[in-house]
């Protein structure tokens, strides 16, 4: 009863685990293949592979990775020597001066990138300076000054590689074939270096990728150059598109394809060298041979590719477009809609008064063309009684007025 519960809690963790782990790389993967403008899972809107067709005609990637490939491999065929010098003279000398050098070989590892690029880009350009050397030579080439910073730290996995692997080599062997007649030039080659020779491919691979995916000194020592890191932190700092995406899944799927013909071939040699591998049928011994597995991935990589070549999209992603034209309209749509709603209505214009005097200020009345108003008519004043006796009455003064003769006599008839 108790050991479902049990099992649970382990299973759930598992799962939160690989869901952690691997589920970015999932969700990178699909938006790859998403007709979407920003790398999205949802909504989803059409399947399509233009985005790895982008990436092939983006001509300054190209160049970037085509700079990393010179870069990695530069970097390969300096570290890794020095690594398996370094492991080598760390397995000759006593313990103290053991400890001492270790101390200072694998130093770089705990120096930052960005130290090392600026050290490396000082140091160059002073040693360029100092000889004369011009812009144009490899004391400011953006290449060169990459391999000789990358060098610096990787040197050091590499060493730590073959540490790991010649701490089980037994030393009597050498001694052995010295004591033969072996010059010690033969005898490293006879007997140490094919023992070396799993862990020289190891910290080949290991290098070249710790190559591929450094960033904090390739940004300092690239100078005008561009690798594929610098490339891709442009791409995001100035704008994604899923050719990013793209570009991963490319990437992710050629790991897994290398790891997994790798561990097919390792597991092949370890069968044959048990024995085992002749016990097995000649359809299993086929079908675990690293080249039948090589070839199987491919013929599906060509697969995939043909398909994307023959698929057309553009049906969809017009019948997308439509879709959002149409959702935009309805939007603008309701946005008007609710604009006039919160608009108050006009109101009816009230009728024109006459304004006075006589409506010359009534609109229209200056118009051309049009009749000047007529002045309105005033009253006629009452008249009032003048002191005295009406002599200052206008028209007193006329003649048959006041002073006619007779004017001056009081009202009534005068005796003769």
């Amino acid at each position: 009863m108790t050991k479902g519960p049990a099992l649970l809690l382990p299973v759930l963790y598992l799962a939160l685990f690989f869901a952690y782990l691997f589920g970015p790389l999932a969700i990178m993967a699909i938006t790859a293949f998403n007709s979407a403008g920003f790398p999205r899972v949802s909504p989803w809107e059409c399947l399509t592979f233009g985005w790895f067709g982008k990436l092939a005609q983006d001509t300054r990637l190209l160049e970037g990775i085509g700079n990393s490939l010179i870069i990695g491999v530069g970097v390969v065929l300096i570290a890794v020597p020095i690594g398996l010098a370094a492991a080598l003279t760390l397995s000759q000398v006593g313990p103290r001066l053991r400890a001492s050098l270790y101390t200072v070989f694998i130093a770089p590892i705990l120096v930052p990138g960005v130290v090392i690029g600026l050290s490396t880009l000082i140091f160059w350009d002073r040693l360029g300076a100092m000889i004369g050397a011009d812009y144009d030579t490899l004391f400011y080439d953006g290449i060169f000054l990459t391999i000789a910073g990358q060098v610096t730290f990787i040197a050091a996995y590499s060493m730590l590689v073959f540490l790991s692997r010649i701490s089980r080599f037994d030393p009597t062997l050498t001694e052995a074939a010295l004591d033969m007649g072996a010059t010690p030039t033969q005898a490293f080659v006879k007997v140490l270096l094919p023992f070396m020779a799993p862990a020289i491919a190891s910290a080949a691979v290991l290098a070249f990728l710790a190559s591929m995916e450094n960033y904090n000194t390739t940004v300092f020592t690239v100078v005008a150059e561009s690798t594929f890191t610098t490339v891709l932190a442009s791409k995001v700092r100035y704008g994604l598109d899923p050719s990013i995406s793209a570009v991963a899944v490319i990437i992710v799927a050629f790991t897994l394809i290398a790891a997994t013909v790798f561990e097919m071939g390792k597991r092949r040699q370890t069968r044959a060298a048990s024995g085992l591998l002749a016990l097995d049928r000649p359809v299993l011994r086929l079908i675990a041979h690293p080249l039948f597995v090589a070839g199987l991935m491919a013929a599906l990589v060509g697969g995939v590719v043909w398909t994307g070549a023959n698929h057309d999209s553009s049906v969809c992603e017009m019948q997308v477009l439509d879709d959002k034209r149409a959702v935009q309209e309805r939007l603008e749509q309701e946005r008007r809609e609710r604009i006039e709603a919160l608009t108050p209505a006009p109101s009816a214009p009230s009728a024109p008064t006459q304004s006075a005097p006589g409506g010359a200020f009534a609109p229209g009345s200056l118009a051309p063309g049009g009749s000047a108003p007529s002045p309105a008519p005033s009253p006629a004043p009452a008249p009032a009684p003048s002191a005295p006796g009406g002599a200052f009455v206008p028209g007193a003064l006329a003649p048959g007025g006041a002073f006619a003769p007779g004017g001056l006599a009081p009202s009534g008839s005068v005796d003769n």
